[in-house]
């Protein structure tokens, strides 16, 4: 039981030693976030800037079928008034 004890204790303390972060790699996955931030702010301003271009493309197919719409009727007037000669 004592062994146990004794060797669990020095792989706790080993565990320990090995598993503490130094600085440098505290500041390295500090760079990296700040890496990510910026590229999750650059993904950010991009779909922006998709959905409002994607806005638009929704406008102008509205008013391109409101137009085709209206093309339709005046030719339908135009087809029922040369039938009534």
């Amino acid at each position: 039981m004592k062994t146990l004890v004794k060797l669990s204790m020095i792989a706790l303390a080993s565990s320990l030693v090995v598993g503490c972060a130094t600085n440098s790699d505290i500041e390295n996955l500090q760079s990296q976030i700040d890496g990510l931030k910026t590229s999750v702010t650059q993904a950010s301003a991009d779909a922006s800037s998709a959905q409002a271009a994607a806005s638009e493309a929704k406008d102008a197919a509205n008013r391109a079928a409101s137009a085709s719409e209206e093309a339709n009727r005046k030719l339908d007037k135009m087809f029922e008034h040369t039938m009534r000669k």
